[in-house]
C-alpha cells in the first residue's frame, strides 16, 4: 500500500471559512432575510429577559418594573446593533446585554445607603439611578480606548495563538448557562436540544423550493414546536402540584410579562429620573466595561470567521469598541440595568444557519426596536421558558468555542511552547472564574474582600470572566516566553497582513464605512 500524500492527511489553513451560503456582504431574498432576522430577535430575548428577571426583584422592583426594563433593554439593543453594523466593525453582530455587569450591579444593590430605603419601589428607582450613573461614567473607558485607537495599538500584541483561548472561552466560559438551565425543566429542555440538533444538522439537506428550510430556520421551528408543547403541559395541569421553582421554569404563564406589559410604550432617556453618581460605584463598573471589551474582542474575531470575512484590522476593531462604548453610554442614559457586549449566541447562530449576512442582523435590530414599543406582542415572545434558550445555548456556545479552536490551524501545535500556553490559558480561564463563583456562593462575597468596596468589585469582576482571565494569561505568556524566535510558530506571518486596512484587498469590501464616510475617517 502506497504511503499517503501530505495533502491527504492535512488540511491547508484557510483565511476565510468555507461552506457558508451567504457571507457578510451577500444577502438572501428579502422574505428569507426577514424570517432570519426574526430568528435572531427571538434568540436575543433569552439574555434580555434573564438579566432583568434576576436583578429587578433584588432591587425591590415589581413585575411592571421588570417589563419596563426588558422593553428598554431590547430597544437599546436594537439601536446599538444598528450603530455597530453601520459604523462600528460592520460585522453581523447583535449587541446585547452583558452578564459581566452583574457583579458591580449586585454590589450597588447591596449598598447600605440603598438597602435602608423601606419603600420597595423607591429603593428600585434609587438603585436604578445609581446603576445608570456608574454606567455613564464607566462607558468613557471604551469610548476613549476605541476612538483614540489605543485598543488597536494593544491588539498588535495579539497573535492567533493568544486569541485561541479568548475566543474559545467566549463560548466554553458560558457553560453554566447551557445544560444547567436545561436541567431546570428537562421535559422541555432535552426535547428542544434534540430537535434543534436534528433539524440543523441531520435534516439539513431537506429542501423546499431549493431552500434548506429545516437547517436555515431550525431555531424558529424547534422553538415553536417545544413552546407549544410546553403550553400544552401547562394548560393540562401537569405542573399544578409541582414545586414553585419547577413551575417558574416550566410553565409558560409564570413570567407575568404579558399581563404587566402596556400595549404601546416608547422608552426614552432618563425615564427613571436623573442618574446619581458615586466614585466607588463607577470604579467597580469600569471593570465590567473592560471585561465587556475583552469578551467582545473575542466575539468579533469569531463573527468575522463565521461571516466568511477576514479578521478585522486593528483600527476597525478599535472603531467597533468605541461605538460599543457609545452603546454602554446609551445603556446608562436609558436605564437598561446592564451594559452592552457582543451576543455570543447570535454569533453562533451565524454558523448554525450558514448565513453571515450583515443585512439579516440589521433586520433583527428593527424587530428589537419594533416589538419593544409594542409591549404586549414583545412580552408574548419574551415569555418563552428559559430551558428552551438553554438548550439552544448548548449548541451555539459550543460552536463559537470551536471557531476559537480553529485559529490553531495558523500556529505550530508541534511546539511545546504553544502547547503550554494554550493549555495553561484554557485551564486557568475555566478554573479561576469557577473558584471565584464557588467562593462567592458560599461566603456571599467574592474572594477579594477588603474594606475598599470599589477595589473588591474591580478584581472580582475581572476574575469572574473566563475570556478575561484567558487573555491575561495567554497574551502575557505569548509575549514573554521565547517570543523573539517563535513568530512563525505563533502564526504571526499569517496574522500580519490583517493588522492594517490596506494589508489585504478584501478589507475594503468587508469593513469600509457606508455613505462614503471613509473620506472623513480614512483607514490606517
Amino acid at each position: 500500500m502506497a504511503a499517503p500524500k501530505p495533502e491527504e492527511i492535512s488540511h491547508p489553513p484557510m483565511d476565510q471559512l468555507q461552506g457558508l451560503e451567504y457571507c457578510i456582504d451577500s444577502n438572501p431574498s428579502w422574505v428569507e432575510t426577514i424570517v432570519l432576522g426574526f430568528q435572531h430577535y427571538i434568540l436575543s430575548l433569552g439574555t434580555a429577559v434573564m438579566i432583568p428577571s434576576f436583578l429587578v426583584p433584588l432591587m425591590g422592583g415589581s413585575d411592571d418594573d421588570k417589563v419596563r426594563v426588558v422593553q428598554t433593554l431590547l430597544f437599546v439593543e436594537g439601536i446599538n446593533t444598528l450603530l455597530q453594523t453601520l459604523f462600528g466593525t460592520r460585522l453581523p453582530t447583535v449587541i446585547g446585554g452583558s452578564y459581566a455587569f452583574m457583579v458591580p450591579i449586585i454590589s450597588i444593590i447591596h449598598d447600605s445607603s440603598l438597602t435602608r430605603i423601606e419603600d420597595p419601589h423607591l429603593r428600585f428607582i434609587n438603585t436604578m439611578k445609581a446603576v445608570q450613573g456608574a454606567m455613564i461614567v464607566a462607558s468613557s473607558i471604551q469610548i476613549i480606548l476605541g476612538f483614540s485607537q489605543l485598543w488597536g495599538i494593544c491588539s498588535r500584541f495579539f497573535s492567533p495563538l493568544g486569541m485561541v483561548p479568548v475566543i474559545a472561552l467566549a463560548g466554553f466560559g458560558l457553560f453554566d448557562r447551557g445544560f444547567p438551565v436545561v436541567g431546570h425543566c428537562v421535559e422541555i429542555g432535552i426535547p428542544m436540544l434534540i430537535l434543534f440538533v436534528a433539524f440543523s444538522q441531520y435534516l439539513k439537506n431537506f429542501h423546499t423550493r431549493q431552500l434548506p428550510i429545516l437547517e436555515r430556520f431550525a431555531l424558529l421551528i424547534s422553538t415553536t414546536v417545544i413552546w407549544a408543547y410546553a403550553h400544552l403541559l401547562t394548560a393540562s395541569g401537569a405542573y399544578k402540584h409541582r414545586p414553585d421553582l419547577t413551575q417558574h421554569n416550566c410553565r409558560t404563564d409564570r413570567a407575568n410579562l404579558i399581563s404587566s406589559a402596556p400595549w404601546i410604550k416608547i422608552p426614552y432617556p432618563l425615564e427613571w429620573g436623573a442618574p446619581t453618581f458615586d466614585a466607588g460605584h463607577a470604579f467597580g463598573m469600569m471593570a465590567a466595561v473592560l471585561v465587556s471589551l475583552i469578551e467582545s474582542t473575542g466575539a468579533y474575531k469569531a463573527a468575522s470567521r463565521l461571516a466568511s470575512a477576514t479578521p478585522p484590522p486593528a483600527h476597525v476593531l478599535s472603531r467597533g469598541i468605541g461605538w460599543q462604548g457609545i452603546g454602554i453610554l446609551l445603556n446608562g442614559l436609558f436605564g437598561t440595568l446592564t451594559g452592552s457586549t457582543v451576543s455570543v449566541e447570535n454569533v453562533g447562530l451565524l454558523g448554525s444557519t450558514r448565513v453571515g449576512s450583515r443585512r439579516v442582523i440589521q433586520v433583527s435590530a428593527g424587530f428589537m426596536i419594533f416589538f419593544s414599543m409594542l409591549g404586549k406582542f414583545g412580552a408574548l415572545f419574551a415569555s418563552i421558558p428559559f430551558p428552551i434558550f438553554g438548550a439552544v445555548y448548548c449548541v451555539l456556545f459550543g460552536l463559537v468555542a470551536s471557531v476559537g479552536l480553529s485559529f490553531l490551524q495558523f500556529t505550530n501545535m508541534n511546539s511545546m511552547r504553544n502547547l503550554f500556553i494554550t493549555g495553561v490559558a484554557l485551564f486557568l480561564g475555566l478554573s479561576v472564574p469557577e473558584y471565584f463563583k464557588e467562593f462567592t456562593s458560599k461566603a456571599l462575597h467574592g474572594p477579594t474582600h477588603t474594606r475598599a468596596g470599589w477595589f473588591n468589585d474591580f478584581l472580582n469582576t475581572i476574575f469572574f470572566s473566563s475570556p478575561t482571565v484567558a487573555m491575561i494569561v495567554a497574551v502575557f505568556l505569548d509575549n514573554t516566553l521565547d517570543f523573539k524566535d517563535s513568530a512563525k510558530d505563533r502564526g504571526m506571518p499569517w496574522w500580519a497582513k490583517f493588522r492594517t486596512f490596506n494589508g489585504d484587498s478584501r478589507n475594503e469590501e468587508f469593513y469600509t464605512l457606508p455613505f462614503n464616510l471613509n473620506r472623513f475617517f480614512p483607514p490606517s
